[in-house]
């Protein structure tokens, strides 16, 4: 509860010095531990990560982030000692799932640094626990962050590593991967290896099991699917099929989903601008930041929001609505 309390009051502020310095120890001392106990204790935490797949659940970032930290450092004492190895599977495989959860709360806030090495226990992790789909799914979520920060062919490659151990069975990590992998190579310019990718993902998902559709962070349902489409078919400039999955995107969004809703809401801004409405483009977009709480106005969505204002042609930046977009974007 200390350690808890300690990472809340320091997250607080924000990502500062010192909270950085909090999340880098909490996940030293784990990924320590990684390579060199009760079983209570051990099925808390499974249940604990299985908890925290479900979201942030209108709660802020920060207080996600200091709850998931201080649950992963409880598996550093468990990791520490000799395990009987089914078991030291079962904690590298939380720990994996606890790792590679904070790099996408960290990824959401924008902090793409601390983000990676969270990646990287993550992948460490689930390469100990012999868990193929875990090390797939943490290098497809770990090809979001260079997806969405301007370096589609790192992502790429990232999404390609994820295809490869997650192998051609219809399984959560298979589908993410593969989606994200059309998502780079539109952003590559690539459109036929996009469209490749993009069928193989929506042939993955029409044999994906029941147990792995609910909507998790851990899991792949189809709200998730058609929010990877929209970006992919945005980017592609295919307008059509982009709004079909914007608007049953957001049909299966929570109300409390509010990141995903604002990113949909952009996606539409930015099909708005390709078919030539730019003053509408621009006026969605600001209409989904300004709705956004100030703590969910940064990282992704900030940058997702800067494309869109970066291709409106610089001959219409005085415009009144590109205005606002840009005034609310830097603000």
């Amino acid at each position: 509860m200390k350690r808890r309390n300690l990472l809340r009051g320091a997250l607080a502020a924000g990502l500062t010095a010192p909270a950085i310095a909090a999340l880098t120890a909490a996940r030293t001392d784990v990924d320590q531990t990684l390579s060199p106990d009760t079983p209570q204790d051990l099925a808390d935490l499974e249940a604990a990560a299985e908890s925290y797949g479900y979201g942030y659940h209108g709660q802020a970032p920060t207080r996600v982030l200091a709850d998931l930290v201080t649950d992963f450092t409880t598996l550093r004492p468990l990791l520490a000692v000799p395990q009987p190895a089914p078991v030291r599977a079962r904690l590298c495989r939380t720990a994996g799932q606890m790792a590679g959860m904070t790099a996408i709360v960290l990824y959401d806030l924008g902090s793409r640094r601390e983000s990676r090495a969270w990646f990287a226990t993550a992948a460490r992790a689930g390469a100990e626990s012999g868990d193929d789909q875990l090390y797939a799914w943490v290098r497809a979520r770990e090809a979001m962050v260079p997806l969405n920060y301007g370096a589609p062919k790192a992502a790429a490659g990232l999404a390609e590593q994820a295809r490869h151990a997650a192998g051609d069975r219809p399984t959560a990590a298979a589908v993410l991967a593969a989606a994200v992998a059309a998502r780079a190579y539109a952003l590559n310019h690539q459109g036929e290896q996009a469209r490749t990718a993009l069928a193989a993902a929506d042939a993955l998902m029409d044999r994906l099991p029941e147990g792995e559709r609910s909507d998790t962070w851990l899991t792949y349902g189809e709200q998730k699917h058609h929010v990877h489409l929209s970006h992919a078919f945005t980017t592609l400039g295919d307008t059509r099929r982009a709004r079909e999955s914007q608007q049953r995107a957001l049909e299966l969004s929570a109300p409390t989903s509010t990141m995903t809703r604002t990113l949909l809401n952009i996606d539409a801004a930015a099909c708005s601008h390709h078919d030539g409405d730019t003053e509408q483009a621009c006026r969605r977009a600001v209409d989904a930041l300004t709705t956004l709480p100030v703590d969910y106005r940064t990282g992704l969505v900030r940058r997702r929001a800067l494309d869109l204002y970066e291709a409106i042609p610089a001959q219409h930046h005085r415009e009144r609505a590109v205005r606002e977009l840009r005034d609310v974007v830097a603000g």
